[in-house]
């Protein structure tokens, strides 16, 4: 049993993009193991339209239509329409936040760079062919300002009003910073 694929349609409030090179590795990936859309099911909810639309799950409903998919395994989908809006949105962000963090070592000792790439992973910084050897030689640090950083917080509305104020003054923020304080 299956939905065609026409009963789809993009999430209108998805909050997350896919960059080319991305997008191209992934539908590879379901090409070459789709399963694990058996695994990995979307996570989507039915619109007043009677249209479905993936919560989680946006980017490869995109790959599955680029693939020429014209049905999608019911056991592929797995709906929320029982949820309330507010879970709907919080279930979007976090099925897409990453909580955790590469073991870098683990994955460039006991996993091939290669296939981790082909699988989407970024591994260029682990790969062996870096040269850091003259990473550990002295700087000659002569010449070099100390710099300090002020960090500020502002509402935009707050930014904007202080941009102003520092445009009117002189032509970059530092600048018109050196200014007020030899006042």
């Amino acid at each position: 049993m299956s939905y065609p694929i026409s009963k789809f349609k993009n999430n209108p409030s998805n909050p997350r993009i896919i960059k080319d090179d991305k997008f191209i590795k992934l539908v590879e990936s379901l090409k070459t193991f789709p399963e694990m859309m058996e695994k990995r099911p979307l996570v989507c909810v039915t619109d007043s339209d009677d249209k479905i639309y993936p919560l989680g799950g946006n980017m490869r409903l995109k790959a599955l239509k680029e693939l020429g998919y014209k049905e999608i395994k019911k056991e592929w989908v797995t709906l929320a329409d029982d949820w309330s809006i507010e879970q709907q949105k919080e279930f979007l962000i976090k099925d897409n936040v990453s909580f955790g963090d590469w073991d870098f070592d683990t994955l460039a000792n006991e996993w091939d760079a290669e296939q981790l790439q082909d699988w989407g992973l970024d591994v260029h910084l682990f790969e062996n062919d870096l040269d850091y050897s003259d990473k550990n030689q002295e700087i000659d640090v002569n010449g070099f300002d100390d710099e300090m950083i002020i960090k500020l917080k502002y509402t935009e509305s707050e930014y904007n009003i202080v941009k102003e104020a520092l445009e009117k003054i002189s032509s970059t923020p530092e600048q018109a910073v050196w200014k007020l304080l030899n006042l």
